[in-house]
């Protein structure tokens, strides 16, 4: 990942009271949403008052939300969020699973574009939301002389609540840099072939593994409220596509897959079917009785996928008389996601790299 080692120099021609500067490299910058740095009280209150706190996330007016928040909210939340958090906890490391997947990615990412390009790009990850913040990183990178830098939220599919406010972060951080590097941003990949491939190929592995092949297989995006589609975000439009484009690689009919929305947060109607609902009349009025789950929208496995997915979906599809339910875990490191990031990353960099 990042290696700030090399010898800095003056210019050519400079003083000899002039600073010296690190080579000139690219920086790639990949970004997550975040984590909580442990599942105690004070470590998901921090966590939880930066993430609903955001206005891409939650949009209502300050003055009615923030008391709200701070006195209702996050008095509360931090318990039921800190003990899903721990059911899924890395002990072993001391982290979320969404932090040691991250590692492992930007690591994968870092060794493909090393063979590629060698020392003139250097790779590595910040967090939206908790540590490590997308200020120090940035920080780092320009300290390391990336005159340049790629900022690739790794969301497939764009929306105002994920890769905007990725965007917005990476942004502020610039603001505070005396020398801004040139930068990019990474469109949104939902329909990358290469990223279709990873999806089929995961699903394709995991039917391959049951002994009984599941009645349909539901693809569940991450949610939001119906109000920011009709306000222009492209976001349900993107994931219906990813449905369409991955039934086509697989060669299925359409009763064979379907679109769900998954976490439903306030009073608000949100995009439909809501997923804990649909695996439940699947099971209860259509006779589903084995179903396959998986998340396209998440790049790396986490509290919505691991705890809400696993758990408390797998449990309605259980409770309307669902008999087998598969869980088809997010793409994380397997090499045919790490090929179809690095040929996002090689696309986003044409022009800066020899």
């Amino acid at each position: 990942m990042l290696d700030a080692a090399k010898a800095e120099t003056r210019p050519v021609h400079a003083p000899a009271d002039h600073p010296k500067l690190p080579p000139e490299r690219i920086g790639v910058l990949v970004a997550n949403l975040g984590t909580p740095d442990n599942y105690d009280y004070w470590s998901m209150r921090r966590y939880l008052n930066e993430f609903l706190s955001d206005r891409r996330v939650i949009d209502y007016a300050p003055w009615k939300w923030q008391p709200l928040l701070q006195l209702i909210i996050l008095s509360k939340r931090p318990f039921s969020s800190g003990e899903a958090y721990k059911s899924i906890w890395n002990e072993e490391k001391g982290e979320s699973p969404l932090m040691t997947i991250t590692r492992s990615q930007t690591e994968a990412l870092a060794k493909a574009m090393k063979e590629r390009y060698g020392d003139q790009v250097m790779v590595d990850f910040c967090m939206r939301y908790g540590n490590p913040s997308t200020q120090s990183k940035v920080d780092a990178m320009v300290k390391a002389g990336c005159t340049r830098i790629l900022f690739f939220p790794l969301y497939p599919h764009y929306a105002g609540a994920t890769s905007a406010t990725a965007n917005d972060q990476f942004f502020r951080a610039l603001m505070k840099q005396k020398w801004q590097p040139t930068v990019r941003t990474v469109d949104p990949y939902f329909e990358h072939p290469l990223y279709i491939e990873a999806l089929a190929q995961s699903v394709e592995r995991a039917y391959g593994e049951l002994e009984n092949r599941p009645d349909i297989l539901v693809c569940s995006y991450h949610g939001m409220p119906q109000r920011y589609l009709m306000e222009g975000d492209p976001y349900h439009c993107q994931c219906q596509k990813t449905t369409r484009l991955l039934k086509e690689r697989l060669g299925w009919e359409d009763t064979e897959i379907t679109t769900t929305f998954q976490s439903v947060f306030g009073p608000e109607e949100w995009l439909r079917p809501y997923t804990v609902e649909e695996v439940a009349r699947l099971a209860s009025e259509e006779g589903k009785k084995r179903i396959a789950v998986i998340a396209p929208a998440f790049s790396a496995d986490c509290i919505e996928t691991l705890e809400e997915i696993n758990e408390e979906i797998r449990e309605s599809f259980e409770e309307a008389g669902g008999r087998e339910f598969t869980y088809i875990p997010c793409l994380n490191d397997d090499p045919a996601h790490i090929e179809a990031l690095a040929a996002v990353i090689d696309d986003n960099l044409k022009g800066w790299v020899r």
